[in-house]
């Protein structure tokens, strides 16, 4: 980090917290760092909130691969992408300065509509019903069909995307050292008609994942991307595959994916 010294502060304009976020600018000062009031002028951005906050300030400043994001936590305890509690100052300073931070770089996800509109995902791209009934997907893996679904939708996430809401419908935990996607089902409807494979499925990260819905007047799905909903009309096709961009994120050596996991679940 010592070539990166211009800090943007992404945060929520909450007036409980602007005593401390004043004190977070100073410390920055205090340790020869830039407090930029942009955060193209940034190579550190720094998030206040929680993991819901740290998802935001990654998709409103565009994914930069070229810079890290640091996330601080204003909730009880520290979480999956805030290694850091906005009353622990100190600790902060001291992982600085002693090398106690490394940075971890998480992969994306690549979500194409119907060929024009482009997202990236950090977390999961979900794909849900937009009205009070199941629809139909056809999955292709590679551009192969590999079956129909039908169902209330599907979660596609990155391995340290939603572990939490993969775990509620029986995903899988995936280390975030796999360049991988997991691709869960919500309610799906297995009978006659429809047959899918029944659990949840992980793909490498050179594979390519599409899903056609097909148009019987439910072509309207709800498409959440991280903490965002997008509501389009007439949707086609959604092709999803592992993007080149990484996010460069701030963590302490001691704080692992793995002891995450452990305080959250265990």
């Amino acid at each position: 980090m010592d070539h990166r010294r211009n800090v943007y502060f992404f945060y929520k304009e909450e007036e409980s917290l602007k005593p401390k976020i004043s004190e977070l600018f100073k410390l920055a000062i205090e340790n020869d760092f830039t407090v930029v009031d942009h955060y193209q002028k940034a190579n550190i951005i720094v998030s206040i909130g929680g993991d819901g906050a740290f998802l935001q300030a990654v998709r409103k400043t565009n994914f930069r691969d070229d810079c890290l994001y640091v996330g601080i936590s204003t909730e009880g305890t520290v979480s999956l992408y805030c290694d850091f509690h906005i009353d622990q100052k100190e600790k902060m300073v001291e992982a600085m300065k002693l090398a106690k931070i490394e940075v971890r770089r998480y992969p994306t996800i690549d979500v194409i509509i119907d060929g024009k509109a482009h997202f990236h995902c950090l977390n999961e791209c979900t794909v849900k019903s937009g009205i009070i009934k199941t629809f139909v997907l056809d999955v292709f893996i590679d551009d192969l069909y590999f079956e129909t679904f039908r169902g209330d939708g599907m979660i596609i996430a990155t391995p340290t995307g939603s572990t939490a809401y993969n775990k509620s419908v029986n995903g899988s935990v995936v280390d975030p050292k796999l360049e991988s996607m997991q691709v869960s089902e919500l309610a799906s409807l297995n009978n006659n008609k429809y047959r899918t494979l029944g659990s949840s499925f992980i793909l490498s990260g050179d594979r390519k994942l599409t899903l056609k819905i097909v148009q019987d007047g439910n072509d309207y799905p709800v498409i959440g991307m991280d903490n965002e909903a997008l509501s389009i009309r007439h949707v086609e096709k959604i092709e999803i595959s592992l993007s080149n961009k990484k996010i460069k994120t701030v963590k302490l050596k001691h704080n692992s994916f793995w002891e995450k996991v452990k305080r959250t679940f265990l």
